[in-house]
């Protein structure tokens, strides 16, 4: 006998199957990389090179994750930068 939860499981996948996948962003890992995660059956995608929604595998969370600490690295490089040009440009 199967356990009753794989009924309530098929009928989101049932709906996405015909009305298609209500995506939401899950994770902003840069301005134009999210990762995205449908309401109704939980599947997750992302922004591939083209622009255009894949599926989320292993490889492609691993990137996410090493292309966001870049980003973020650069972004507080970037910031101490102009933090420091304002401080020279005040004092001199």
């Amino acid at each position: 006998m199967k356990p009753t939860n794989q009924k309530i499981a098929f009928i989101p996948k049932l709906y996405c199957n015909m009305f298609g996948h209500d995506f939401e962003v899950s994770r902003k890992v840069t301005l134009h990389v999210k990762e995205y995660q449908c309401k109704k059956c939980k599947k997750q995608a992302t922004t591939n090179g083209n622009g255009r929604l894949t599926e989320l595998t292993p490889k492609f969370k691993e990137i996410n994750s090493i292309l966001e600490q870049i980003y973020t690295r650069r972004a507080m490089r970037l910031a101490s930068n102009s933090y420091m040009e304002t401080n020279l440009q005040i004092t001199g």
